[in-house]
């Protein structure tokens, strides 16, 4: 959808973000932010993940662009919406999810996996797409094969990519930005260390 691209080219790299609480993920955003990744993906993937969608979005500031990640059911992404996500990206595209995000008029990146998925994207009006998981699923290999025979089409790889590999698939024409959770890991105790995060997006931002 039209506004998607213009999402994905705000920030050289998207976390992809996984929080066990709202205060969590707005300690964790606020870093983030201040370093310069202005676009943040929280997954639907712990039960705090609407409250903290809605957390972070009253806290960091309004050009900051907070969506949600893991959108895989039309009532994801109206609850994802209503929260306050701005932009909404799925692992993958059904009819059902396609239609309903279409009517929702919202900016979503669907994931894709093969050309045929792609192909299936672009013909019900997606341009822009997550390739996921992009490490297992053919690399910068499999986008610059894509990018000779459907040029029109914009990537967010997401899936393995590292602080190593991600500008390999940046320097592609048709990436636009690379999501990774990278950036955030969690120490053996669970714990997400701020320090850690603020060196981490800080290397991502410089390597741009």
């Amino acid at each position: 959808m039209s506004d998607v691209l213009a999402v994905l080219k705000k920030s050289p790299v998207i976390p992809v973000l996984a929080f066990k609480s709202a205060q969590e993920a707005v300690d964790v955003c606020r870093v983030l932010f201040d370093e310069g990744l202005s676009v943040l993906e929280i997954t639907l993937r712990h039960e705090s993940a609407l409250a903290a969608i809605n957390a972070v979005k009253e806290d960091l500031p309004a050009d900051a662009c907070v969506g949600a990640g893991t959108v895989v059911t039309p009532a994801l992404a109206e609850a994802a919406i209503e929260a306050g996500a701005e932009f909404g990206v799925s692992p993958g595209l059904t009819p059902e999810l396609a239609a309903a995000v279409k009517k929702l008029n919202w900016p979503f990146l669907p994931g894709i996996a093969t050309l045929s998925e792609a192909m299936q994207a672009r013909e019900w009006g997606f341009t822009e797409l997550k390739f996921f998981p992009a490490n297992i699923s053919g690399g910068t290999g499999f986008l610059k094969a894509v990018g000779s025979v459907l040029p029109d089409l914009t990537f967010c790889p997401t899936g393995g990519i590292s602080v190593d590999t991600a500008p390999d698939y940046r320097a592609l024409p048709n990436v636009a930005t690379v999501g990774g959770s990278w950036i955030t890991p969690r120490g053996r105790d669970g714990s997400i260390d701020l320090g850690l995060v603020r060196e981490l997006a800080r290397t991502a931002v410089e390597g741009h």
